[in-house]
């Protein structure tokens, strides 16, 4: 099996107007579809789907499975991007730092999801990596 790269990613959100405000409004991703339900974003090569789900069974219980979900940015929009972040009130979990000679910041959405935006790429990653 051959995979040409990464598809999308969907994320159960507790309120898609709430989500759709952090997503389009403060992450400036663009929205290809809303549904009664749910949305399609795109942000560069890459669609996120938001689906709606008041009613989750294990909703907001921590339990296995992603940790975060990690989008690339030039190194000369980052510093400008976490101020962005920070000017609207978005939770950075953790702060600013050089990793594998990039830069990188993690940061939730409404629902608690954890973001990154990582300036490097795998094999930068990789020649620091022990």
């Amino acid at each position: 099996m051959k995979v040409t790269g990464f598809n999308h990613i969907t994320l159960n959100v507790s309120d898609l107007k709430q989500s759709l405000e952090f997503y389009l409004g403060i992450l400036g991703i663009e929205l290809v579809h809303k549904g009664r339900m749910d949305a399609y974003l795109e942000w560069g090569s890459v669609w996120i789907c938001l689906q709606e789900r008041k009613d989750y069974p294990n909703y907001g219980v921590p339990q296995i499975g992603v940790d975060h979900i990690a989008f690339s940015i030039e190194e000369i929009n980052f510093h400008h991007a976490v101020e962005h972040l920070k000017k609207n009130n978005v939770p950075i979990v953790r702060e600013p730092f050089e990793k594998g000679k990039g830069w990188v910041v993690n940061f939730l959405d409404p629902d608690g999801i954890q973001l990154e935006l990582h300036t490097s790429n795998l094999s930068e990653r990789m020649t620091v990596w022990k």
